[in-house]
């Protein structure tokens, strides 16, 4: 990569990086120091407004970097990811994103406790959302680590551990001076500039196609070296059952997962009403649908132009596919149009995982200090506020990631991500449905269902070929695989359901009916609502 590049790439990101904490330092001098306004923004954002900001909080690194890489590699397989992240958004439109407004103030564990024993209801959907926000927050780290060796002409570590270490602290100090408020402004303009950068480039691989579509697909998979079987299922999950059932396990995981994910049902409580919830799913449907229509033509577009093999020389994962498409639609590495195209595009990813970043770590800290502090401190210990731990938890969330994304370097982003929907769906989902939906629901069945689909998930990845026993494992030298599917999904979102129900019959306690009837009544019209 020239000089020229890495200078434009470097000095455009400068600006979204100055831009953003203008945006925060503005915001905190402004601030009230409430709760609210903390972890909500005061819930004073338009049905528009937030809706970018979800859209922002949810095109993610996985969703720009991570299946256009995909997509590159492995054709019709890679598509449905893109997908499956975009029907999830029909679970949250229909079941969850108005009863959610209504039932909670700001985390998961509200909805869940305004009907059960509050604290181990809390204290378990506290320890489920930071897990799932730290399992997302690796694979944000992860496409900041393969961007700046793409950037910078380094595929060596020490170009990826500063930028880690970098965008970790960036993210800390967005949450902690600004809250929510800075935290939507930044995904806003972050939404805004990826979509806008998104639109140029598939623009600019229709024109090279002449607007055919059928010459695009023919074009990848003459490059790709599959001839047909490139846009045809089976590429990446069709070699045998194992590899089929890991599909349906992804499948299931991503779409089931967005429902469950923290920083997704936090941007929920920053709007006025249920009806405004509703009207933001509406816009950031239309938002994230265009965008991932987009990206599936980015990733053929780079498998026709770039060729799948240039891909994986210069990051095995594929996680490099779209800024190098956007170097070649320039002119290629030595023109002008080519700087500034791949430049545009390298600084928009970073714009991408800072945004994002900045919205799972407030997720987190609010988790740990709405749900884990408030239950666990002594009640005649000295009090401190929630969100002065918020912030000191934003900075303890943000070393974990480092340190983790670190670990994790090498894995494909999107395919990271599917492990944190897997989590999301198996033990923050279950959890949630029972609680809005099923009238006889427990205490214990509550803490059993978080439970019960947090540890299998987990266990499950622990023991796939994620973290041992081939050569693209975490370990390769290792080997104690004994659960033979990539994601599990397949298993542990049934388990978590399973458990809920299981501890809900064994209870002794008598499910409280008055409770109950309140809750419905909230969740459906709004009455005392927050």
């Amino acid at each position: 990569m020239t000089v020229d590049h890495q200078t434009l790439a470097l000095v455009l990101f400068s600006a979204f990086v100055a831009v953003t904490l203008g945006i925060t330092t503005w915001v905190s001098r402004h601030r009230h120091g409430s709760a609210e306004e903390f972890y909500a923004g005061g819930r004073l954002f338009s049905p528009m407004e937030n809706g970018f900001a979800i859209a922002g909080d949810y095109m993610s690194a996985a969703s720009f970097l991570g299946i256009g890489g995909l997509i590159a590699l492995f054709g019709y397989d890679g598509v449905l990811y893109a997908v499956g992240f975009l029907v999830a958004w029909l679970v949250v439109l229909f079941l969850v994103a108005e009863l959610v407004r209504n039932c909670g103030r700001f985390t998961l564990a509200d909805v869940v406790a305004a009907r059960m024993s509050e604290r181990p209801v809390r204290i378990a959907a506290g320890v489920s959302s930071v897990t799932v926000s730290v399992l997302y927050l690796v694979a944000q780290m992860v496409g900041a680590g393969s961007l700046v060796g793409l950037l910078l002409g380094r595929t060596g570590t020490g170009a990826q551990i500063w930028t880690v270490i970098g965008v970790g602290a960036l993210m800390v100090i967005y949450v902690s001076l600004g809250g929510m408020r800075a935290t939507t402004w930044i995904q806003i303009v972050k939404a805004v500039l990826l979509l806008g950068g998104a639109v140029v480039l598939t623009v600019l691989v229709l024109v090279r196609f002449h607007g055919d579509l059928d010459r695009l697909l023919l074009g990848a998979a003459a490059r790709s070296g599959h001839g047909d079987a490139f846009l045809a299922p089976g590429l990446k999950y069709g070699g045998n059952w194992t590899a089929r059932l890991d599909f349906i396990s992804l499948g299931l995981a991503l779409v089931l997962g967005t429902a469950g994910l923290p920083h997704i049902l936090s941007r929920f409580y920053t709007v006025p009403t249920a009806r405004a919830a509703r009207r933001s799913v509406i816009w950031s449907i239309g938002l994230i649908g265009g965008f991932y229509l987009m990206t599936i033509v980015l990733g053929f577009g780079a498998a026709a132009i770039v060729g799948p093999e240039a891909v994986r020389r210069s990051n095995a994962a594929g996680n490099t596919a779209v800024p190098l498409l956007a170097l070649d639609l320039g002119g290629g590495a030595d023109s002008t149009g080519g700087t500034v195209l791949f430049a545009v595009v390298a600084a928009v990813a970073f714009a991408t995982i800072l945004a994002v970043v900045a919205g799972i770590t407030l997720a987190s800290s609010a988790s740990v200090a709405h749900d884990l502090y408030a239950s666990l401190r002594r009640p005649g210990g000295r009090q401190r506020s929630e969100v002065a731990v918020a912030r000191v938890a934003a900075v303890g969330v943000g070393v974990v990631a480092i340190a983790l994304g670190l670990l994790t370097r090498d894995l494909n982003v999107a395919f990271l991500v599917g492990l944190a929907f897997a989590v999301a769906a198996s033990a923050n989902l279950p959890v949630l449905m029972y609680s809005l939906f099923w009238r006889g629901f427990t205490t214990r069945g509550a803490v059993w269902a978080v439970y019960g689909g947090l540890v299998p998930a987990l266990v499950l990845v622990l023991l796939s070929p994620v973290v041992s026993g081939s050569p693209e494992s975490l370990f390769p030298g290792l080997d104690f695989q004994y659960f033979p599917l990539q994601n599990p999904g397949i298993v542990s979102v049934p388990l978590g359901f399973l458990a809920g129900w299981l501890g809900t019959v064994t209870s002794a306690e008598l499910p409280d009916e008055a409770k109950h009837a309140e809750t419905e009544v909230r969740s459906l019209t709004g009455a005392g609502a927050v």
